[in-house]
């Protein structure tokens, strides 16, 4: 039998909680090695692991993996949620990368001062309803299918209702004005992989805390 994937990352979201909703939603089940000194990162570091010197790292089919998007590339090929043919992949990247971009602002405010965090919120916010939903809302009215691309579930997908949940946990009313988006976050939440990692007791982990800020800003130095 296989060994399930190691995920090598600080007790928190981050870079790593995308990897953990791709795996949940492919239904692979995964161990979890969590960094909380500078000597653990050190480690890592002095054995090669880290090939940029930075995590997360995912120990998988007996390859040490980082960089966030060639890991998630990885997962989502390995376990067909990666689209048909090359039409369906440049979608399911194209995407993703934006996806990525809105969810890293909100990750990164998380790191923000208390008068500052508030400004950023709120132009992130702003931004997804202006910029990001309106695209989404009408890939879905123009695609006409269950999901954003073919009518397959993917990566893609994923990716998406992560990025809901995180930004109703900014804002409950944030998808108030873009029906069809509501209608994917139930139809996606009820797929059965998904629906579980949802469940309390799973290994989603909780928004940012004061916590997880201080182990990142000790173990990177920052």
């Amino acid at each position: 039998m296989a060994a399930k994937p190691k995920l090598y990352y600080f007790y928190g979201r981050g870079r790593m909680e995308p990897v953990r909703w791709l795996l949940a939603a492919a239904g692979v089940e995964f161990e979890e090695e969590f960094i909380e000194t500078r000597e653990e990162y050190e480690k890592l570091q002095k054995d090669g692991s880290l090939l940029f010197g930075q995590l997360p790292l995912v120990e998988i089919d007996g390859m040490m993996l980082t960089q966030t998007r060639a890991i998630m590339s990885y997962i989502a090929a390995k376990y067909n949620l990666y689209g048909k043919d090359l039409n369906e992949r440049v979608r399911i990247d194209m995407y993703i990368d934006g996806i990525m971009d809105l969810k890293m602002m909100i990750a990164w405010a998380a790191f923000d001062p208390p008068g500052e965090k508030e400004k950023n919120i709120d132009s992130i916010i702003n931004k997804a309803k202006t910029r990001y939903f309106p695209v989404f809302e009408k890939v879905l009215r123009d695609h006409g299918e269950d999901f954003l691309v073919g009518n397959t579930f993917s990566w893609a997908d994923v990716q998406l209702i992560e990025a809901l949940f995180m930004l109703e946990e900014l804002s409950a009313a944030v998808l108030s004005d873009f029906p069809l988006l509501q209608a994917f976050k139930t139809r996606i939440c009820n797929i059965p992989t998904v629906k579980k990692f949802l469940q309390p007791g799973s290994q989603r982990k909780p928004p940012p805390d004061n916590r997880y800020i201080e182990t990142v800003k000790r173990v990177l130095l920052m």
